[in-house]
């Protein structure tokens, strides 16, 4: 069986046996050099998967209802977030930007097929005409002034209009913020054999104790061209719920 049908198996297998209905399947997919950078420093985009690595990310998009991204991640790689180089149906695009920085002439604003979805948490009017006009829809979901989307709120809402699955490219802020709060399920890297010694992927989870860390299990990895492509299920130990039950009543507010 190939490694692009292995990962298929498995994603399908766990999505089907997902039970909390109040939130999407998350799915947490990225490339990293082998020192956990992401890129050279933070707002520079850079080019790490190979041809085969990128495809299987393609496809991983095919197998999800959604796919999201942070505001930063569209201002630096200016994002399609289309499956270009695989068969199957777009995912649809959804960008975290709590102060609705999206720029008017970005790839998500001329998408072939889907109306981008921008989840924010302030009602700025100030939009310029040229956004206003934009192929997307602003989604409020507070008035506060918050500097990040709250994601529980968020993943909510996103259950509610029908997305089911959802896969979350990045960047940084956006993964840590989802491994902070257990709210991934599931995680497929492409390990790059190069050391950046540049930003990295995951940021301060804000963990006391070594033991209630974030882990895969089980561990799943293959060789894919000059790639190490990583996958399995993602585990959180019980102190970890205290940072939902937190944002959980935040929410509520």
């Amino acid at each position: 069986m190939s490694l692009n049908q292995q990962i298929e198996d498995w994603l399908t297998s766990r999505k089907q046996s997902f039970r909390p209905f109040d939130r999407p399947f998350v799915t947490l997919a990225f490339a990293q050099a082998w020192d956990g950078s992401i890129t050279t420093g933070k707002g520079e985009a850079v080019v790490l998967s190979c041809q085969a690595s990128k495809q299987l990310t393609h496809q991983l998009r095919s197998l999800h209802k959604g796919i999201l991204v942070g505001i930063e991640t569209v201002l630096s790689d200016d994002p399609q977030l289309t499956v270009r180089e695989w068969q199957g149906s777009n995912p649809q695009p959804i960008v975290l930007d709590s102060r609705l920085r999206m720029p008017p002439d970005s790839n998500l604003n001329h998408h072939p097929d889907k109306k981008c979805w921008i989840l924010t948490v302030k009602n700025n009017q100030n939009f310029s005409k040229g956004l206003k006009d934009s192929n997307h829809e602003v989604i409020h979901l507070s008035n506060s002034e918050e500097d990040f989307v709250p994601l529980l709120p968020a993943m909510r809402l996103l259950r509610e209009k029908g997305i089911e699955s959802l896969m979350v490219e990045g960047g940084a802020k956006v993964i840590t913020e989802f491994l902070k709060l257990g709210l991934a399920d599931a995680v497929v890297i492409t390990m790059v054999p190069k050391f950046l010694g540049g930003y990295k992927a995951v940021g301060d989870l804000e963990i006391s104790d070594v033991a209630s860390a974030p882990y895969i299990s089980s561990i799943n990895y293959e060789k894919l061209e000059q790639d190490l492509i990583v996958w399995g299920d993602l585990n959180y130990q019980e102190m970890h719920n205290g940072n939902i039950e937190k944002q959980h009543s935040e929410s509520k507010q």
